[in-house]
């Protein structure tokens, strides 16, 4: 491989015997836990040798404090497909920071969203312990508290809980961390990686799938792991091996595997997938590829777990770029100044977002077209931005630009909302807001007692799937003029559906990967459009 620096020094090099090291103990000490390969040893491919055990475990660089060559790479992020034996492999990792890497009174650690998921690396390790004739004499198993110890050096293998908490007080020499797509926010990540300041080559492992891109964090960095490929010396502490299959490719195309001799690389499912054709079935994959040409929320799985492939959601309502052509036209507040309107109301938690959404008949200019114009308010309490660190850029920006305003307060501050909304009402002619009633609270009984007649919306199928095909209908026709509000977007972008087995559909909060209160609030707003006649007098509908 050479010298990485580039500057003469030779201050990163590749060390041969350093990388034979980590392969012997893979393949003479470590052996197969599962199916036909069970208790023979791990014999890694040439693509788990060449491009990931070899270089990782190879790689060093001087450390002048040290005075001595340490391992270069202090994060490595291994992402591809589903089934190609990233849980083998981290656990593999766990055995050999455990008693292989020298490291005195080393603690190694295995973490992921919660307990169980972090269990699935360690009863690999335990199992390959368990069948390795010299291991299983060396190491002691305590099942009972998920862990493995190694009196010769007072080192330790431990499962960890999945919280940012159960982090404190460690000192890790090697972190597993499997399945970052699970990981709500960065705050376990950074806890265990702050406990590497005294170890001499401290080193975290992250293994994981592509996902929904409300994946925030696993996203933020997947996309980092693309920039330091594209260029190394962005981080040349960070190891990175990413399969991806593009997007642009055609799904339903296999593609080629790799071929050393002549020097092709792999294309399609074999480049997202190494495995296949070694321990992999291809006809798996063409069985699945069968069922998702018939089923697009099946092709959408396949993209993720297939191909590797980062997608907005597990079943997509809304187009994006269906979407963007209704926000071509600008919608300016003082231009609707004094026009009729219907609102909609979501208040969804007490300390997270609440959506007011002005839906007025016509377009930005012209009350007398078709269509509505949509004029959105957004609130959300400090605290609960605060809480969202992967997505703290987006909220300084939105609320720099007037699109959001953030509460100096722990939860949501009902009183700004009701003057806002009462600001609104006198700036607008409002014949009723609709509010789901199952989260109605007293704000909603001062709007009331304000002179606002508003309209209990019933958040059932039955009741919301009208008003959800208007929406899809609006879209299709260009005919929702919504500006292009980036707050309303994200969250259009965000929303999964749930169906009825007769076919009726309504928005998913539970499924859906981030907030749709928006939305939710949209729909509120264009249920009341096709009940109220327009007489301002509806308070009130019997079902």
């Amino acid at each position: 491989m050479g010298i990485l620096a580039p500057d003469d020094d030779g201050l990163f090099y590749y060390d041969e015997a350093r990388a034979n090291r980590a392969v012997d103990f893979f393949e003479k000490v470590l052996v197969h836990t599962k199916g036909r390969h069970a208790r023979k040893p791990f014999l890694l491919t040439p693509w788990q040798k060449a491009d990931i055990v070899s270089p990782l475990f190879g790689t060093v660089m001087y450390d002048a404090q040290l005075d001595e060559y340490v391992r270069q790479y202090r994060i490595a992020w291994i992402e591809m497909a589903r089934k190609n034996g990233k849980s083998e492999l981290a656990s593999g990792f766990a055995l050999l920071g455990l008693c292989a890497d020298d490291e005195e009174s080393a603690e190694v650690y295995s973490v992921a969203c919660d307990r169980d998921q972090a269990s699935l690396v360690f009863d690999v390790a335990k199992r390959m312990v368990e069948l390795s004739p010299l291991l299983s004499k060396r190491l002691k198993i305590v099942d009972s508290k998920k862990r493995i110890i190694d009196e010769k050096t007072n080192s330790f293998y431990q499962v960890l809980p999945g919280d940012a908490n159960g982090a404190l007080g460690t000192n890790p020499s090697m972190v597993l961390f499997d399945e970052v797509l699970t990981q709500r926010d960065r705050g376990l990540w950074d806890s265990m990686r702050q406990g590497f300041g005294t170890r001499r080559q401290p080193l975290l492992i992250a293994t994981t799938t592509a996902a929904y891109t409300s994946a925030r964090f696993a996203l933020e960095e997947h996309e980092y792991g693309e920039r330091v490929m594209a260029d190394r010396m962005i981080d040349p502490n960070r190891f990175v091996y990413m399969r991806n299959t593009p997007k642009a490719w055609d799904w339903r195309n296999e593609g080629e595997p790799a071929d050393p001799a002549t020097g092709r690389e792999a294309t399609g499912w074999y480049y997202s997938n190494p495995a296949l054709g070694d321990f992999l079935s291809i006809e798996n994959l063409r069985a699945e590829a069968r069922e998702a040409a018939q089923k697009p929320t099946a092709e959408n799985a396949f993209r993720v777990f297939r191909l590797n492939q980062w997608t907005s959601q597990a079943k997509r309502w809304l187009s994006m770029q269906t979407w963007d052509r209704n926000g071509r036209d600008l919608v300016l507040r003082d231009a609707l100044k004094g026009r009729e309107c219907i609102a909609g109301l979501d208040l969804a938690s007490t300390s997270d977002f609440t959506a007011w959404v002005l839906l007025f008949p016509g377009s930005p200019t012209d009350e007398d077209a078709d269509g509505f114009t949509v004029l959105p308010r957004f609130w959300i309490p400090k605290a609960a931005v605060e809480r969202r660190s992967a997505m703290l850029e987006s909220f300084q920006i939105w609320e720099r630009e007037g699109f959001v305003k953030v509460t100096a307060s722990e939860v949501t501050d009902y009183r700004q909302v009701q003057a806002d909304i009462s600001a609104d009402a006198e700036e607008f002619r409002i014949r009723c807001f609709g509010y789901d009633p199952w989260n109605a609270t007293n704000l909603v009984m001062e709007l009331e007692d304000g002179g606002l007649d508003g309209v209990k919306v019933p958040q059932t199928a039955a009741r919301l799937n009208d008003p959800c095909k208007r929406l899809e209908t609006l879209l299709a026709e260009t005919q929702l003029y919504h500006g292009g509000n980036p707050v309303l977007r994200w969250m259009a972008d965000n929303v999964q559906t749930i169906a009825t087995g007769d076919g009726l559909i309504k928005p998913n909060k539970a499924k859906s990967g981030e907030k749709i209160d928006g939305i939710a609030a949209l729909v509120n707003a264009l249920f009341v459009a096709d009940v109220d006649d327009g007489s301002g007098s509806v308070s009130f509908i019997s079902f």
